[in-house]
């Protein structure tokens, strides 16, 4: 159940927003294993001088920061997948591989609340996160 939020510069139209969104959330299903409906994204426009950018990018305006909390428990080869995934999958939208930066997080399952407040190490989640 990872819950990913999606840092842009740039003003994007709605279809493109939704474009990065299913992309991000495709790589997360095809890297870490979830299910297609498991999609907790957010997708938040800055205004570009208050999101600082290195000042290497050709194209600051491009500058795409993913950050994934997930439950603990993926391999390093999964995260590495899912880098891979997410980079591909946003080039083809027009964002250098350069400008994206991924950060995950891993959380223990009993820092999560889901389902009505339940822990989520006292859940079946459906699936397993140790890919």
């Amino acid at each position: 159940m990872p819950s990913t939020t999606i840092d842009v510069r740039k003003r994007w139209s709605d279809e493109e927003e939704v474009a990065i969104i299913d992309a991000v959330q495709a790589s997360l299903v095809a890297a870490f294993h979830i299910p297609e409906s498991d999609k907790h994204v957010r997708f938040v426009e800055h205004p570009p001088h208050r999101l600082a950018h290195p000042p290497t990018l050709a194209h600051p305006d491009l500058m795409t920061l993913v950050t994934i909390d997930c439950f603990e428990g993926r391999s390093v080869d999964a995260k590495r997948a899912l880098y891979r995934e997410i980079v591909e999958r946003l080039e083809v939208l027009g964002i250098p591989r350069n400008h994206v930066t991924i950060t995950v997080r891993d959380v223990p399952r009993e820092n999560w609340g889901i389902r009505g407040g339940q822990a989520a190490c006292d859940v079946d989640l459906g699936f397993d996160v140790n890919v």
